[in-house]
C-alpha cells in the first residue's frame, strides 16, 4: 500500500525545510558525515537527506534519532510546551465560571 504524500502550507513547509536546515547545521558543525549519522540513527542515508531538506513524510521516530545521535534530544522536550493559545482558552472558560 502505498502511503499518503503529506500536504503543507508554504509557510509551514518553511517551518520543517527551516527544522532540516538547523538539523544539517548540527552535523556539520560536529564534522558527522550523512553516513555516521543515519547509521547510528537507524535510518537509511536518503532519509537523513529527506529530514535535512525539511521533508513532512518522515516519521518523528526518525527525526527524533537524528537529533539523539546529535545529542540534541532533549530539544525534542520542547515541542509544544508554551501553549500560550490553550492556556488563554483555559483562561476564559475559569473567568466565565462562577
Amino acid at each position: 500500500m502505498k502511503s499518503k504524500k503529506q500536504v503543507l502550507f508554504p509557510k509551514h513547509q518553511k517551518i520543517l525545510e527551516k527544522v532540516g536546515e538547523n538539523i544539517k547545521l548540527a552535523r556539520k558543525r560536529r564534522k558527522f558525515t550523512t553516513v555516521q549519522v543515519s547509521e547510528r540513527a537507524g535510518i537509511d542515508r536518503k532519509t537523513l537527506y529527506r529530514i535535512e531538506k525539511g521533508d513532512p513524510g518522515v516519521t518523528l521516530g526518525a527525526y527524533f534519532n537524528v537529533l539523539r545521535v546529535l545529542g540534541l534530544q532533549d530539544d525534542f522536550l520542547r515541542i509544544a510546551t508554551d501553549d500560550e493559545f490553550g492556556r488563554k482558552l483555559q483562561d476564559l472558560n475559569l473567568l466565565g465560571q462562577k
